[in-house]
């Protein structure tokens, strides 16, 4: 199934952080690498004043049901000093998973789609560059990205991420 993963950094060196995050996703078993889109830098979204984000994102395609994936990605996220202290605080690495194939769940510790991706313009906007058919939740993700503020969100085309293989 079709996976689509949030990647942002805003503390110590962000490229490096987002390309070993991308790289230790695709180091194990049921996860194959379909797209990454162009890197972007994003003033933060709520919470306390902070340095500015990398963003990214990255599509897939996992045998791996949405528990599993999310225990992968919370793995992933440690290995690089994530620490979860203050909602919508400054972190070292931050994976999302935006959607797990069509499943919609809404557990506390795990909601599917992403809730209120479809109003970040940061998850928009590079998902649209990796995909320009994506669909969420019915909708063309471009449909939904034309009703979104995007001057927060800038193209950063001296940086890339690519998938080591």
């Amino acid at each position: 199934m079709r996976v689509v993963l949030g990647l942002g950094s805003n503390l110590g060196d962000r490229l490096a952080t987002l390309q070993g995050a991308l790289d230790a996703l695709f180091d194990g078993p049921e996860l194959t690498f379909v797209a990454v889109s162009p890197v972007y830098e994003t003033d933060p979204f709520g919470g306390p004043e902070q340095g500015l984000y990398l963003n990214a994102i990255v599509i897939a395609e996992t045998t791996l049901e949405p528990w599993a994936l999310l225990e992968r990605v919370q793995d992933v996220e440690n290995s690089f000093g994530r620490v979860r202290r203050e909602r919508w605080g400054a972190r070292t690495l931050d994976l999302d998973l935006i959607t797990v194939g069509d499943v919609v769940m809404n557990d506390p510790d795990l909601t599917l789609p992403h809730p209120r991706a479809d109003e970040r313009a940061f998850v928009m906007v590079p998902w649209v560059r990796a995909d320009p058919e994506a669909v969420l939740s019915g909708r063309r993700v471009a449909d939904l990205l034309a009703d979104l503020d995007q001057d927060y969100v800038r193209p950063r085309t001296d940086l890339t991420l690519k998938r080591s293989v």
